[in-house]
C-alpha cells in the first residue's frame, strides 16, 4: 500500500537526503540528523534533533519516529518518547528526542540516520459509553498476569 506525503526541506537542510527506505521491504524510512555541528549525547542525557524537513500527510494517517535498531543495539540510542506521533494536521519540523541509554558518549552529526518514519493509517473511536464492559477470561488481569516464560 501506498500514499502521497508532501514533504518540505527547511532552508538549512538542502543538502541532506529525504527519508529513504534501505530496502524494499523497510517499513520505516531513514530521517537524517539536521545538526549544524555536532551534537555529544552523553550517557543518561537527552536532546532534540532536527531533521530538517516538514510534511503533509493525507487525513486518515498518522506518522511515527522510532528508534534504529541498530544504533539502540550498539550505542543505547533511543528516544524519549518512541514512537513520536506525528499527526495529519502538524506541520511544524519533525524532531527527533534522542536519549543516550548506552555506557558512552554518543556523537551525533550532520546526515546520521538517527531514527525512522513509519506512516500508517488511523481508526479514531467512535466512544460509547456504557454499564458494563464485556466480559473476557483475562478480565482485569495485567502487567504481568498472563505469565514471564512459556512455563507459566
Amino acid at each position: 500500500m501506498r500514499t502521497n506525503v508532501l514533504i518540505q526541506r527547511e532552508p538549512d537542510a538542502m543538502d541532506l537526503p529525504l527519508p529513504q527506505y534501505a530496502t524494499p521491504g523497510s517499513v520505516g524510512a531513514d530521517l537524517y540528523a539536521a545538526v549544524q555541528q555536532p551534537v555529544v549525547l552523553h550517557p543518561g542525557q537527552r536532546c532534540r534533533i532536527s531533521t530538517g524537513i516538514r510534511i503533509a500527510l493525507p487525513p486518515g494517517y498518522e506518522a511515527q519516529v522510532r528508534p534504529r535498531s541498530g544504533l539502540a543495539d550498539r550505542y543505547g540510542l533511543s528516544m524519549v518518547n518512541a514512537p513520536g506521533t506525528i499527526d495529519s494536521d502538524y506541520r511544524g519540523v519533525i524532531q527527533v528526542i534522542l536519549i543516550n541509554l548506552g555506557q558512552e558518549p554518543i556523537t551525533i552529526r550532520r546526515g546520521d540516520r538517527i531514527a525512522q518514519l513509519v506512516i500508517a493509517p488511523v481508526v479514531q473511536a467512535i466512544w460509547q459509553e456504557v454499564k458494563n464492559l464485556p466480559e473476557t477470561e483475562r478480565a482485569e488481569g495485567g502487567f504481568g498476569s498472563t505469565g514471564f516464560s512459556a512455563d507459566e
